[in-house]
């Protein structure tokens, strides 16, 4: 790839997430280089989406510190997330199901809109300026992603590898340095799954955007990340370069099998 892996911009230290009784993460640490795409994977109950709430702040870790950009905290809020450059999409498609795909796109736009609500109502002055200038973003998203003849089609008619591509258009309109993308290509099609592998490469060589990847097929997880992360147990037990997790016995054991 064209690009360049830059300095870390994030460092988990130390992570440890219980419910009541329940391990979900114990005392994980790794971190994450400006450009890069850095997987996660594991086996089902490892941890990986855990991990990626804790990064967006919607599970706050009981134990460890997110070093964000150079900014500290022992928990990350949702929102402060969002507006530090954080965008997520989720395992379990979250989109309005009966409102179109422009518009579904455009509430990716929502923290970067500043007239108040009642300007909007009348979409008058500065709300119609507004408006036009973050249809314009929008539209260039549809344009990268190849949806421009579903724009105006409610997502729920929409088949489900079309609708995984709204809900990273709608991550992406965010203008995100930082995106977390929780299982894209799971329940697609061979077809689909390379069509998303290219989008997601095309998203971090021209845009620059750094990513973070939970995804269960080994070959695209080899194809495509600089780096992986193995979870078992809520535990980590690998880190580093495709080619060295993949070959590391404890990984081997415990998420590619031992046949392998």
């Amino acid at each position: 790839m064209a690009r360049e892996i830059g300095d870390v911009i994030l460092d988990l230290q130390n992570i440890s997430l219980r419910f009541g009784g329940v391990k979900a993460l114990t005392d994980i640490s790794f971190d994450v280089r400006e450009h890069e795409i850095r997987a996660i994977i594991g086996p089902n109950g490892a941890g990986k989406s855990s991990m990626l709430n804790v990064i967006n702040g919607v599970y706050h870790p009981q134990e460890g510190t997110i070093v964000f950009r150079g900014q500290e905290r022992r928990e990350m809020e949702p929102h402060m997330a969002a507006s530090q450059g954080i965008a997520r999409t989720f395992q379990n498609i979250a989109l309005f199901k009966g409102m179109t795909v422009l518009d579904n796109i455009m509430t990716g736009r929502n923290l970067m809109m500043k007239t108040n609500f009642l300007h909007h109502a009348m979409f008058w002055g500065p709300a119609q300026r507004e408006e036009i200038e973050h249809r314009k973003k929008v539209e260039e998203v549809i344009d990268f992603l190849e949806i421009q003849n579903i724009r105006k089609t409610p997502v729920g008619r929409l088949p489900y590898g079309l609708q995984k591509r709204v809900e990273l258009a709608r991550a992406l309109a965010a203008e995100p340095s930082l995106l977390l993308l929780d299982e894209p290509m799971a329940g697609m099609n061979v077809e689909e799954k390379q069509d998303m592998c290219r989008f997601v490469l095309d998203v971090n060589d021209q845009f620059g955007t750094t990513i973070v990847l939970i995804e269960h097929d080994m070959g695209v997880v080899m194809d495509i990340s600089d780096r992986v992360v193995v979870l078992d147990y809520g535990k980590k037990i690998g880190d580093g370069p495709p080619d060295e997790v993949k070959n590391d016995p404890k990984v081997i054991e415990a998420y590619l099998g031992t046949s392998h």
